[in-house]
């Protein structure tokens, strides 16, 4: 398993591009902005945008995924809503 931090918004939050070596497999870990950015990293990597993972609902951890999501064409897995 590799990684790579992307620092994302003017606050420089960590969005983390995660892979499997092997597979060139991926995915992203807390996309919460700068979106352009983030594809820009993904598509120069040659890696292959499998899933989005959010580790919490806070907008710097959730912010580009919806358009990450919908321009790779890729599901978004987090915690779910507590009722």
């Amino acid at each position: 398993m590799n990684y790579r931090i992307i620092p994302v918004t003017a606050f420089s939050q960590n969005c983390s591009l995660i892979w499997c070596e092997q597979t060139r497999l991926a995915a992203l870990v807390d996309p919460g902005g700068d979106a352009e950015k983030i594809k820009q990293e993904v598509d120069d990597s040659g890696l292959t945008l499998m899933q989005i993972l959010l580790t919490h609902g806070h907008l710097d951890h959730v912010g580009a995924a919806a358009e990450l999501a919908q321009h790779y064409g890729v599901p978004v897995f987090g915690p779910e809503k507590r009722r």
